[in-house]
């Protein structure tokens, strides 16, 4: 008999994967948590039968999200992430001796401690002695902050369930308090391939330009994600993600990344045409 984990894309749209074995299903207060051991792409996590991340991908989106706003900023300090759970974000964040603060803020505590047990690849950094915890409603955290942050990194699930109100114009309009005068907002941004999940990116671009000068959007490929074209927003108060890139600063660092470079971190924010006009449309 085989096993296959299936996630619905749209309604006439399935990815499919051949499972090896069913390691862990948990339904938390907020969301079923399920780890699955794959073929082809190894330990898969997912909430509510939705992706979160593979063992063999997850380096593609962990390093876009978190080396494009770090290159463009070379003396961030102070940094929150909202959800993350998995620990991916962290572990590339703990990477920058200059950064003295990372504060987490994921609503599902299940989500973190499941990790710990089943993704040690992403969580291993947890416990670094510059991160912090907070298993607590980022909504309402983050409304309580000003200017605390150089960078605030929204790793969030889709805007369905916990994840929705951190899509909404007041989430937006509280993450711009709460970054310095030079702070960076990162965001998944949804893909721009099914009309679902573009019509979601292109109402997430519209909300975060009301309040960001600078609001740009970039590229990834993630085979695992619908469609397999996903987006991130690079939103600032200051820095321009391609203009400030400092390429001799960012790469005398020494970091080995499996995914990210300057050259592609520049490339990422050239986008295909059918995408620049929706973002225009927003």
């Amino acid at each position: 008999m085989e096993l296959w984990f299936t996630e619905e894309h749209t309604d006439n749209v399935r990815f499919t994967m051949k499972v090896d074995k069913h390691i862990f299903s948990e339904q938390s207060p907020f969301q079923r948590i399920d780890f699955l051991d794959t073929y082809e792409f190894g330990r898969v996590f997912a909430l509510d039968g939705i992706i979160m991340l593979t063992q063999r991908d997850e380096f593609i989106y962990h390093d876009m999200i978190v080396h494009v706003p770090m290159a463009a900023n070379p003396d961030i300090k102070k940094v929150l992430v909202i959800g993350g759970g998995d620990g991916g974000s962290v572990r590339e964040l703990t990477r920058y001796s200059a950064v003295e603060s990372i504060e987490m803020v994921e609503i599902d505590q299940r989500v973190v401690e499941c990790c710990r047990d089943f993704l040690p690849q992403t969580s291993s950094k947890l416990d670094d002695p510059r991160v912090k915890l907070f298993y607590e409603d980022g909504i309402k955290f983050i409304s309580t902050k000003h200017k605390e942050y150089d960078l605030i990194i929204v790793d969030s699930t889709d805007p369905i369930g916990p994840g929705e109100g951190l899509f909404t114009e007041a989430f937006y309009k509280n993450c711009f308090e709460a970054l310095k005068d030079d702070g960076i907002l990162v965001n998944q941004h949804e893909s721009p391939y099914y009309e679902n999940t573009a019509s979601l990116m292109k109402r997430t671009h519209k909300r975060i330009k009301q309040f960001f000068p600078i609001a740009k959007v970039y590229q990834i490929h993630i085979p695992t994600y619908a469609s397999g074209h996903w987006l991130f927003g690079f939103a600032s108060k200051k820095y321009d993600p391609v203009k400030d890139l400092d390429d001799k600063a960012w790469n005398s660092l020494g970091l080995e990344t499996e995914y990210y470079n300057t050259e592609l971190h520049k490339a990422s924010f050239a986008l295909p045409n059918y995408v620049i006009k929706m973002l225009e449309e927003a």
